[in-house]
């Protein structure tokens, strides 16, 4: 009787079994989209491609476990970001990618429409690009006569409680792009949203700058991670 062939045993190294983890994860994603997936299996997916021959689950939980959450972790600086063991200029670069296309796809959703018609649509723009930064921002978006996006840039950047704003070279900038109306946007670290006395003065001061050159301010927004306060909404503008 001719000798029985043996079916070889399966091959279980620790390369198999990353490839098998990576094909299953990325089929949970194609069948159920993101919500199918926790933080910790999103941000998986984006290291595979930073990451091709480690085990990303440990460094992509220790990301959300450093920073809370996975938006918080592509929105983190990269400075905070390599803080973390196993992160290098490859992972940066990817979370970075990512965080700067959504903030692309957002940015698209108010370009060239009528801002004060897209209320929603700006404040999650502005709530992706400076919520969950470390300092305060300053930015400014510059309208056009239709309320239309101009232009939107930080004009000042601070320390986790203080940015320094110069209402003189806000309106010099308005004058430069000939925007006339603008939207001030600041963030607050802390969480809190709460207009301080200093954010109340520094808007009056912008307002009565413009004012003499017929440049309206629609409003002052503070963001914070969680919610944001509008000067117009609470009757301080």
């Amino acid at each position: 009787m001719p000798p029985q062939k043996t079916r070889p045993a399966a091959d279980n190294t620790p390369g198999d079994h990353r490839a098998g983890h990576r094909q299953r994860l990325r089929r949970r994603f194609r069948e159920g989209g993101a919500g199918a997936l926790p933080d910790y299996e999103l941000l998986e997916l984006i290291l595979f491609r930073a990451l091709p021959r480690r085990d990303t689950k440990p460094l992509a939980k220790a990301l959300i476990e450093r920073f809370g959450g996975f938006s918080e972790t592509i929105s983190a600086e990269p400075a905070l970001l390599a803080e973390v063991p196993g992160v290098g200029e490859s992972v940066i670069t990817e979370l970075k990618l990512v965080h700067a296309a959504a903030l692309r796809l957002l940015l698209h959703q108010v370009v060239d429409k009528p801002v004060l018609g897209n209320w929603t649509d700006l404040v999650d723009y502005c709530r992706a690009s400076m919520a969950f930064a470390k300092k305060e921002m300053f930015r400014v978006l510059f309208l056009d006569k239709k309320n239309r996006l101009i232009a939107d840039e930080i004009m000042q950047e601070g320390t986790v409680d203080h940015t320094p704003v110069y209402p003189r070279e806000v309106v010099k900038r308005a004058l430069e792009l000939s925007s006339t109306a603008i939207i001030l946007v600041h963030n607050h670290p802390s969480g809190d949203p709460s207009p301080s006395q200093a954010d109340i003065d520094m808007t009056r001061q912008i307002v009565q700058a413009a004012h003499s050159l017929s440049i309206v301010i629609h409003d002052h927004v503070i963001i914070a991670r969680n919610s944001e306060v509008s000067f117009r909404a609470q009757g301080l503008l």
